[in-house]
């Protein structure tokens, strides 16, 4: 075959041109004139439409697949699971086309109602499938925006408290002193009282005393303040005290209290508690154990308690 005369062939060419070679094989086939203007129009108007969609399927194959590289690679990078995120970058790339295909039938004149009726009622039911995950997924949103916490932060939720590991969209891991990886729903957490326990740099350590009734009040708290000074661990600002807390049932109540450092803090507790106990040994004050005083009262043949 000539290549010259398969370029022409092939070659883009003005639509006068093609309408009038339309026309001529219109007259060719015996068609009359108002067969020939129908079909010529016909051709015009659905062929002008066809040539749109076919673009317009090429720009929305080419842009979904960019939208779910966008996806996947974000989601990757704040280490989202993979699983999800596989999923999610599909979704984007297929639910782009499938919203272009639409567009392109109701271009054509097919009635798109009823897909959208079917695509509303789908989208419901996978609300409702899904309403305790999207709950998670918008707790931790706020989670990360807000930031109560970081990772590295001991923290107390409920009944649980340890080490935070990781944040994730849906569920915040904690590690607990001993040993154990706690995996908490977002939902969970942000619907709760979260206790910080290392947000400050400073904690104070807290040790309750009880003392005997017969011992001196001056000399116990001149134990006490001697116990407070053989904490290596306490700082000096703010300064450790002695607070006289009450008159307890078998024991007057006192408390020890010093401050340390976050790191130092299981460390001056142990110290202030061997302290005081030493302390209280040498000023010869007891420590006594819960009792109770029962009176027996004796009325003629019968004994009462």
């Amino acid at each position: 075959m000539n290549i010259a005369l398969f370029a022409q062939a092939v070659a883009p060419r003005p639509i006068s041109e093609i309408r009038a070679q339309a026309l001529e094989l219109a007259r060719t086939l015996n068609f009359s004139a108002m067969d020939r203007e129908h079909w010529i129009a016909l051709g015009e108007y659905y062929g002008l439409r066809a040539m749109f969609v076919v673009v317009l399927m090429i720009l929305a194959w080419t842009i979904s697949s960019w939208l779910s590289s966008i996806v996947q690679k974000g989601l990757s990078r704040i280490k989202f699971d993979t699983t999800l995120t596989l999923f999610l970058a599909r979704l984007v790339r297929w639910g782009i086309l499938f919203l272009t295909a639409l567009t392109c039938l109701s271009y054509f004149g097919v009635e798109t109602t009823s897909f959208a009726a079917i695509i509303g009622a789908a989208g419901l039911a996978i609300g409702l499938a899904f309403q305790g995950t999207l709950s998670n997924f918008a707790a931790g949103a706020m989670l990360l925006i807000f930031r109560p916490y970081k990772v590295g932060d001991t923290i107390t939720s409920g009944n649980y408290q340890g080490t935070v590991a990781e944040i994730a969209l849906f569920t915040t891991e904690i590690d607990t002193s001993d040993g154990r990886r706690i995996i908490i729903p977002n939902s969970a957490i942000n619907g709760s009282v979260i206790e910080n326990v290392t947000y400050h740099r400073l904690r104070q350590v807290a040790v309750p005393v009880g003392v005997a009734y017969d011992a001196d009040i001056d000399i116990t708290r001149k134990a006490l303040e001697r116990a407070l000074t053989m904490v290596p661990q306490a700082v000096r600002d703010p300064l450790a005290d002695v607070v006289l807390l009450g008159l307890g049932d078998s024991a007057v109540s006192w408390t020890a209290r010093v401050w340390a450092t976050q790191a130092d803090n299981s460390t001056a507790k142990q110290a202030l508690i061997r302290a005081v106990k030493i302390e209280l040994d040498q000023a010869g004050i007891g420590i006594p154990f819960p009792q109770m005083d029962v009176h027996l009262i004796q009325t003629g043949n019968q004994q009462a308690a």
